[in-house]
């Protein structure tokens, strides 16, 4: 059984999953390398990634709403259990990969109006990627979604395409950039770095 979470609630980068797409290292790990290669070229150092606060969005599988059940009682209060430990600890990136993990971080911070499953498909995604990275602000928790799921497959390429909004952009240099331009931007704001 994976682990509820991981990682330190204090470190400034947290990434949010949904128990039934638990973290796939060939969807994370190609991003991070993307960042991480930027961060080098630009600064000669890399972040440390070892305290990166990982965290399932609710504690069971079971509880992740389907088209038929969608934010049960039991999610909410997740929710609101997990509302408290963002207000606590105040994290300066906040992603959240896929549909569910984006929606239950809207609803971590009451962004109305709350959609449902069908609201967050990869064009949409993109655009609240691209919102994110606009809307960067240091100052606050900055929600940024991520895809869960980008592997080959018959509309792998669309994906891609529909995500970046960029015919033959590939999904991890894109995204891996724009983090990387931001988190460059903002380094002496963001305890992260190797020492």
């Amino acid at each position: 059984m994976m682990k509820r979470e991981s990682g330190e609630k204090s470190y400034p980068i947290w990434l949010l999953f949904s128990p039934k797409h638990p973290i796939r290292h060939d969807n994370w790990t190609p991003v991070l390398s993307e960042i991480q290669d930027r961060v080098y070229r630009e600064m000669q150092t890399r972040i440390d990634t070892s305290n990166i606060y990982f965290r399932n969005a609710v504690v069971d599988s079971r509880l992740v709403p389907n088209t038929l059940n969608w934010w049960g009682p039991e999610v909410a209060a997740e929710i609101d259990s997990f509302r408290k430990i963002v207000y606590e600890y105040k994290p300066k990136i906040l992603f959240s990969l896929g549909a569910f993990a984006f929606e239950f971080v809207r609803r971590v911070f009451e962004i109305k109006p709350e959609k449902g499953p069908k609201a967050w498909s990869t064009i949409n995604l993109g655009d609240e990627f691209g919102r994110s990275i606009e809307n960067f602000d240091i100052n606050k928790t900055n929600t940024i979604p991520l895809l869960h799921r980008v592997s080959a497959s018959d509309n792998f390429i669309e994906t891609h395409n529909y995500f970046c909004q960029k015919d033959g952009e590939n999904y991890y240099h894109y995204v891996g950039t724009k983090l990387a331009e931001k988190i460059i931007e903002n380094k002496d704001y963001l305890d992260i770095w190797i020492k």
